[in-house]
């Protein structure tokens, strides 16, 4: 019987069948991969820009005290139910703050669906009747707050007939400079022009303080002359020369 080995035309054709197979399914596989690219992008765009899902529901506010959380998100009118890619945390954050009692304030996106809002009110350093109200200053000279009557841990600011809104706010930036000791002790400040500032203690001795100019150092030139030299009247406007009397 004569030996019969394999067809070697079918070799070839099954390795040439198997070459073909490899490149097509390496084609197909980039067209799937492809697609399945296009399908996750798809599926994306819909859920950030379109679906319900990842909107705005909820509005955390932190950082209050004298505003109400209710105040904050009154003002800062986030749109429910609108996509948080589409939100316009600029405007929300412009509208916070408007507030007066704002200094600073950050919005931020949390997914899937809430906003943050982030706080900083002023401190007031004093107060100042306006019309028979008594109102709260910051550090700026900035107006932002009611009170029912004169807190006795802030001093009043009193502003002469003359006096402008610039002198107000060198007035506050003199109280801000001072360490909160010091702040306690005074009772009043009586205000004229920016160059025009004087001091009334509790205990009745006046200071005369000039413009906020050198501040930190009149503070600290003052609390020196309040321990050492006894008097009613000082002057610490140029507080490289003071001067005391009486």
């Amino acid at each position: 019987m004569a030996w019969r080995g394999k067809d070697p035309s079918r070799r070839t054709r099954r390795r040439f069948a198997r070459r073909q197979w490899a490149r097509r399914w390496l084609t197909w596989k980039w067209v799937l991969g492809l697609l399945l690219v296009v399908a996750v992008a798809g599926f994306g765009i819909w859920l950030l820009w379109f679906s319900t899902i990842l909107t705005a529901k909820n509005v955390t506010v932190t950082g209050t005290g004298y505003l109400s959380a209710k105040e904050i998100r009154e003002a800062a009118a986030v749109p429910r139910g609108e996509q948080l890619v589409r939100l316009d945390v600029g405007a929300v954050r412009s509208r916070v703050a408007a507030l007066a009692a704002v200094e600073d304030v950050e919005v931020r996106r949390v997914w899937p669906d809430r906003v943050r809002i982030d706080i900083d009110e002023r401190d007031p350093v004093a107060v100042i009747d306006i019309a028979g109200e008594i109102r709260g200053i910051d550090g700026d000279g900035v107006v932002f707050r009611a009170y029912p009557s004169k807190p006795r841990n802030l001093p009043l600011v009193q502003a002469g007939p003359g006096a402008r809104d610039e002198a107000i706010t060198e007035s506050a930036r003199v109280v801000s400079a001072m360490p909160a000791g010091l702040a306690r002790r005074v009772d009043h400040v009586e205000v004229e022009t920016v160059d025009e500032i004087s001091l009334v203690l509790r205990d009745g001795r006046t200071v005369t303080w000039g413009s906020a100019e050198k501040s930190e150092e009149k503070a600290r030139v003052l609390e020196a002359l309040l321990k050492e030299q006894p008097a009613k009247e000082y002057d610490v406007s140029v507080p490289g020369l003071p001067t005391s009397r009486g």
